[in-house]
């Protein structure tokens, strides 16, 4: 994720140069076959190119908020992963006095979570975090999130039995586990369910057209200054299309997709060190970029 702007405002024009260089290009071949030829067909009305304009605006700012809900909702469900980690930290060392492998345990869960999310292997740090008996236990399992909850609920129902906790405050830990089971599916939910094809496709080839024609409606009346007008026009279009393109995919390993390893970084530190257990440094941005 974007976390400086300056930087983010030069990662957009980076990757918006090619189509920028592209659609300059396109306008000067206009302007000189114009000049040279004066065709009756290239001279379009502008009337009818206004109109699509303002419809391909409407439709791109509704897929842009379709997109960026999904985005939101997505990291909505991240923060109700952290808050409930630090609930059950707390937990732990209130009414089962303490039990740093759970602890462990639940910091290696948001590893696991942006791995199966990101479709990244994070094994190195769920090996490094989760007690050596319940790595055994998630061996072979196709979701190891969802493995290391039920590991995670195993430990706790142990360790309530041994301190003979009543079932009302071994619930409470219950709920913890499974408000984050809940999330976990609604993460998987999005990563599982696309953008709807219309979304994801027309907006970027109707905006494709549109930056094509476009010169033709502009070259009668600015000459040669059409490549300067068109060119920005086409490339507020190329932008929209570009930034619901990055929020839809909010689990993408780019500098738009969710910080999702600072943010299981975060969590590892909270809970070991509210185990009293030594935690490793906070992740920085690199390049104005969090990961």
């Amino acid at each position: 994720m974007i976390v400086n702007r300056r930087i983010g405002l030069w990662i957009l024009m980076r990757e918006s140069l090619l189509s920028l260089v592209l659609l300059g290009a396109w306008d000067v071949v206009v302007v000189v076959m114009f000049q040279i030829y004066h065709q009756d067909w290239m001279e379009q009305p502008t009337l009818p190119i206004s109109l699509i304009g303002s419809a391909l605006v409407l439709f791109m700012s509704f897929r842009n908020n379709t997109a960026y809900n999904r985005w939101w909702e997505a990291r909505t469900l991240w923060g109700g992963v952290t808050n409930n980690s630090r609930s059950f930290a707390r937990q732990v060392g209130t009414i089962l006095q303490g039990s740093p492998d759970l602890a462990r345990a639940m910091a290696a869960y948001p590893h696991a979570l942006r791995g199966a999310l990101g479709r990244t292997d994070t094994m190195e740090d769920i090996r490094r975090l989760l007690p050596a008996g319940m790595q055994d236990g998630i061996a072979g399992h196709a979701n190891i999130p969802a493995a290391i909850l039920f590991q995670i609920g195993l430990g706790v129902d142990a360790r309530a039995r041994a301190l003979g906790i009543d079932g009302a405050l071994h619930g409470q830990i219950d709920r913890i586990l499974s408000d984050m089971s809940n999330a976990q599916g609604g993460l998987e939910r999005i990563r599982n369910t696309p953008l709807a094809i219309q979304f994801s496709v027309l907006p970027k080839l109707v905006a494709t057209v549109f930056c094509i024609i476009l010169p033709l409606s502009m070259v009668q009346t600015l000459g040669w200054i059409t490549p300067l007008g068109s060119s920005l026009v086409g490339l507020l279009f190329v932008a929209l299309d570009k930034i619901g393109s990055d929020l839809q995919e909010p689990f993408a390993s780019t500098p738009h997709g969710m910080p999702m390893r600072t943010m299981a970084r975060t969590i590892e530190i909270d809970l070991l060190q509210s185990c009293g257990q030594t935690a490793p440094p906070a992740l920085v941005p690199v390049r104005g970029v969090q990961n």
